[in-house]
């Protein structure tokens, strides 16, 4: 199983504050994609591909209100490229785009006393469960999501993403 990763960086903070960024993406996207492409929820392809965008909070701000009608900037947003069960599938596939806020990203590392890092690791973890097919809507869907990304963090070093909510 591979997946290919492309980042874009449009946001010159990105690369001051994480230097090799662009590898802790990688990292962070291949784990989530080896973890959780089993072919349960989604798809039993082998080879795929994702784009990540590292961006500021007024274009994730502008992209959260055309795309899912929410006047605020989030953290991470995931547009999976297929949409319809209907669509082909083919190997190797496009899985989608995941675009990160700087400035939500850092904001919240730091009100959760993380390191930015780890955050950024465990929103593009959380963007590539997405484009594979794990949500969050419903209760039962959530603590499949929030365990498996607990498991993805742990086997890279982290901690406990969801700890500080306790």
């Amino acid at each position: 199983m591979s997946l290919k990763v492309v980042t874009r960086i449009d946001c010159d903070a990105w690369k001051k504050t994480l230097p090799d960024v662009k590898k802790h993406i990688e990292k962070a996207a291949k784990s989530a994609w080896k973890r959780g492409n089993t072919g349960e929820l989604f798809l039993p392809v082998k080879n795929a591909e994702v784009s990540v965008l590292l961006t500021d909070d007024p274009t994730v701000h502008l992209l959260n209100k055309q795309y899912r009608n929410i006047d605020k900037p989030t953290n991470v947003l995931s547009f999976a490229a297929l949409d319809d069960e209907n669509e082909p599938i083919v190997d190797p596939l496009l899985l989608g785009d995941i675009v990160v806020a700087f400035q939500t990203t850092l904001r919240e590392s730091e009100e959760q006393n993380k390191a930015f890092s780890d955050h950024l690791f465990h929103l593009i973890v959380h963007g590539v469960l997405h484009l594979i097919g794990y949500d969050h809507m419903q209760d039962a869907e959530a603590d499949e999501m929030e365990r498996l990304e607990m498991e993805i963090l742990a086997e890279n070093g982290m901690e406990n993403p969801y700890a500080y909510e306790n």
